[in-house]
């Protein structure tokens, strides 16, 4: 991680095409066209799920919303509008999946301290579901991370939640527990009587907990 992590902000972006941008980001990393860069954006409501997720973790065929098998690591998870996407698209050579996963729960866990809201990372028991992301000091979910290394170069990464529906939760298995509670940081800001902080500052907490500089935009 020692080439300087550039901030590129989208908006909203509908989750197939960030796929095929996603795929042009890594090969340009991968051939050295560019540097480290972080994305950050958001995407229209959909669930997403890796290929070893449970079917009976998804949606209700009846549901309304629309659900994608992606090529990360993670189990199902949701994404639209209140959440911030962040995708990672890093040279990693010489780190493995579990440093990279670490750096980025870190990172995020000090941004949101940044903003005022104290988090954790929690171990994953042996045997269990994993627990990796950022969780509340009550052991809410506030961000979801997956990821995948093809090529020494990261691709997907993380999903904040700052103000999205937290009801879309209810209609499958968010990240293969059945018993978690997410949160978000309007929610965590409502039980204090307090405003939620602005997607612009989010962003930008986020961007300097990472490291990343503002660049062009891709």
């Amino acid at each position: 991680m020692s080439d300087p992590l550039a901030w590129v902000d989208l908006g909203e972006t509908p989750y197939r095409g960030s796929l095929e941008l996603m795929r042009r980001w890594v090969r340009e990393r991968q051939d050295g066209l560019v540097g480290d860069r972080l994305f950050l954006l958001s995407h229209p409501p959909v669930i997403t799920y890796g290929p070893r997720t449970p079917r009976g973790d998804l949606p209700a065929e009846s549901s309304a919303l629309s659900v994608v098998e992606v090529d990360r690591g993670g189990q199902a998870t949701y994404h639209g509008p209140g959440q911030l996407i962040g995708y990672l698209i890093m040279n990693v050579r010489g780190g493995g999946p579990a440093d990279v996963v670490r750096w980025l729960e870190n990172g995020l866990i000090e941004a949101l301290g940044a903003l005022g809201f104290s988090a954790k990372r929690r171990d994953t028991p042996r045997g269990s579901p994993s627990l990796v992301g950022v969780w509340t000091e009550d052991h809410c979910k506030i961000a979801s991370i997956g990821m995948r290394i093809r090529g020494g170069v990261t691709s997907h990464g993380f999903a904040l939640n700052v103000s999205p529906d937290l009801a879309a939760f209810a209609g499958f298995v968010p990240c293969g527990l059945d018993d978690v509670t997410m949160t978000s940081l309007a929610h965590l800001a409502e039980e204090r009587g307090a405003e939620a902080p602005t997607d612009a500052t989010v962003r930008a907490a986020v961007a300097e907990a990472l490291g990343a500089v503002r660049a062009a935009a891709a």
